[in-house]
């Protein structure tokens, strides 16, 4: 079969993974967003009480437009919700905002695969800009090795989400812990928790997959030129 098929079968099944994945986050979330939870909090109040509990009262927690938009910003210390995941009490809203609050635990604890993370941050970015402008030159020039740049460019990337996935589940960790130390939802709903921060994990164990099945592409075509 020839490799440029080959490689487009494998964008196919990475897009179609992506897809799958976000469909299904999207949904187990529209699902749990219609379940109040018990303790009548709202994303922010169960942020705010999982950092206070923790010595984070430094963070700020602050709205933001858009959905699902919700992280943590390191460099501010600042828990970032989404307008209805910081308004709404919802068993989605609460389960994401106590993930968010994981992630500024982490940073205090100063967890190695966050650490990590945010080091390779700004190098993926810029390798990432340098390499596309490269790619888009050698395509214009005509020049073969952009491929091996492509290459590169594609194990940077590998590389930081082989370290994210680390720093999501172990977010999710931290937030179910939370929730049910804290006492901040019922056992039932503790559950709906787990089944909201499953689900979104799995977008990034998808991106991962997309990330590997893209860098196949490209080794396949490499092999296919060397051939030639």
């Amino acid at each position: 079969m020839d490799v440029y098929l080959i490689g487009y079968i494998l964008i196919g099944i990475g897009i179609l993974i992506s897809v799958g994945a976000s469909i299904l986050v999207k949904t187990i979330y529209k699902k749990y967003s219609q379940y109040t939870t018990s303790k009548k909090l709202s994303g922010f109040d169960v942020a705010r009480k999982i950092l206070d509990a923790n010595g984070l009262r430094d963070v700020h927690i602050v709205e933001v437009r858009g959905t699902l938009t919700d992280h943590y910003d390191p460099s501010r210390k600042v828990v970032r919700l989404s307008t209805s995941n910081f308004h709404e009490e919802s068993i989605a809203s609460v389960a994401v905002a106590a993930h968010e609050c994981g992630h500024a635990i982490q940073d205090k604890t100063g967890y190695i695969f966050m650490r990590i993370r945010s080091f390779l941050v700004p190098i993926v970015n810029l390798v990432s800009r340098a390499g596309y402008f490269a790619i888009l030159i050698g395509v214009i020039f005509g020049y073969s090795d952009v491929i091996y740049l492509a290459i590169g460019m594609e194990l940077a990337v590998l590389l930081f989400h082989l370290v994210t996935l680390p720093v999501e589940f172990n977010a999710s960790r931290r937030a179910l812990k939370e929730l049910e130390s804290l006492n901040l939802v019922s056992s039932s709903e503790h559950s709906g928790a787990h089944n909201v921060l499953f689900a979104a994990a799995l977008t990034y164990v998808a991106s991962l997959v997309t990330v590997i099945l893209q860098l196949l592409r490209l080794l396949l075509i490499a092999q296919g030129r060397r051939r030639d």
